[in-house]
């Protein structure tokens, strides 16, 4: 009998290229969106990878959404959550606002997934969390405050849950990204990818969305039974925590 995985966000960018690759190694896949539609018909049409819509930032959503995954398509064993949001600003400039929608999805989300499949993952004494940061969750970023903390909540987040899961079967892990070949880094002009963001980068080129999948795909992955509280940084050397 086959895992069952819930990644969020998981319809596009990096979440789709995790939802594809837990497929590939014979995970069942439901993948979560908030919003577009018809992005998330077309990822079922291509891959057959069941959608489900839902804000992961609401707890009750998450409640619901999480025993209808359950109902369709077995125990959630995997949880990946992939889901976020940017609301960038200057700190002088940030609204209060700003600040709640980042921390309402990226940081409270994680914790309304989680809290939904912890208690069926302690029972059936096996569950594998692995939790998307970013590598400005490890170093900071100018008009991200909202953003980092986030990211290096979610990091915070894992290790204390880490030692509790522990002796239950269940880890729980980071995958913190630096900059990844994803839709919204081709809106970047050009003379500002090369002159300004390449050459932070030491491997000199921008992280692909199949490098962060496969590291995903290990840590959720039996093989994996050994790591928890980890994070790994997939940045191409350009942050060295």
């Amino acid at each position: 009998m086959s895992r069952v995985a819930i990644v969020t966000g998981g319809s596009r960018g990096i979440g789709a290229a995790i939802s594809k690759a837990l497929q590939a190694e014979g995970v069942t896949v439901a993948a979560t969106y908030a919003g577009n539609d018809d992005a998330a018909a077309a990822f079922t049409a291509e891959t057959g990878i069941k959608t489900y819509k839902w804000n992961v930032a609401d707890y009750d959503s998450c409640k619901a959404g999480i025993a209808q995954v359950e109902a369709d398509l077995g125990s959630v064993d995997i949880l990946v959550n992939n889901a976020g949001i940017t609301r960038d600003a200057p700190f002088h400039k940030m609204t209060p606002q700003q600040w709640h929608e980042c921390i309402d999805t990226n940081l409270n989300g994680v914790f309304n997934m989680t809290h939904n499949v912890w208690g069926g993952m302690r029972e059936r004494k096996f569950g594998r969390i692995v939790t998307i940061s970013s590598i400005n969750g490890q170093k900071g970023q100018f008009a991200q405050a909202n953003y980092a903390a986030t990211k290096a909540g979610d990091i915070g987040f894992t290790k204390a849950l880490a030692q509790e899961g522990a002796r239950a079967g269940i880890t729980v892990n980071v995958v913190a990204p630096g900059y990844i070949n994803t839709e919204m880094m081709s809106t970047i002009p050009e003379k500002v990818m090369n002159e300004v963001i390449l050459p932070q980068i030491p491997v000199g080129r921008l992280g692909e969305t199949a490098e962060i999948a496969r590291a995903v795909t290990f840590l959720t992955s039996d093989d994996a039974g050994f790591v928890t509280g980890a994070t790994l940084s997939a940045n191409g050397g350009q942050y060295l925590a």
